[in-house]
């Protein structure tokens, strides 16, 4: 697969907007602004793809960002606070795709015909071997304004599922 880098503002000119789908390599890409991204593409009517979502990134303080993502876990219903509890995802994908749908439109219709423009991969599948993806570097890790962080600072998604009860397949 073949990896350009570019700007996210480069990525809304006219020489890409006019692809029907874009793929995005989210390697050490921040989750919130990924997914921000993304859903403004999504809101042009470009259909996304995104692999290696499991190398994305969550910056701050590992043991906050895991422990306020499992803090959700127990946060129960108002109608039966006893029995039942809301569906949280553990995936990466569901993880990621829940962040985009978040950062959509309110109205439900709108809103779930959009994120049908959303495919998400753990790795790179097949079908995108030899294709150009593109690598947004203002919002990676990388990049001047957080290369300043520790690295314990970082938590990547697939460490974060991990910790939430993702069992990858292949792991035992």
């Amino acid at each position: 697969m073949n990896v350009v880098e570019i700007t996210s503002k480069d990525l809304f000119t006219s020489e890409l907007a006019d692809k029907q789908e874009i793929i995005i390599d989210a390697d050490s890409l921040i989750l919130g602004r990924l997914a921000s991204i993304v859903a403004k593409l999504v809101k042009l009517g470009i259909r996304v793809h995104v692999v290696n979502i499991e190398k994305a990134v969550l910056t701050g303080e590992r043991k906050r960002v895991i422990e306020g993502y499992k803090l959700l876990f127990e946060v129960k219903t108002h109608r039966n606070p006893y029995r039942h509890a809301i569906h949280r995802p553990r995936h990466p994908i569901s993880l990621f795709k829940r962040a985009v749908r978040n950062m959509l439109p309110k109205n439900i219709n709108r809103k779930l015909r959009l994120i049908k423009l959303v495919k998400a991969y753990v790795g790179i599948p097949q079908e995108f071997e030899g294709r150009t993806a593109y690598k947004l570097v203002d919002i990676s890790i990388n990049s001047s304004e957080h290369a300043k962080k520790r690295p314990r600072d970082i938590v990547t998604l697939a460490e974060l599922a991990k910790a939430m009860g993702w069992n990858p397949r292949g792991a035992t």
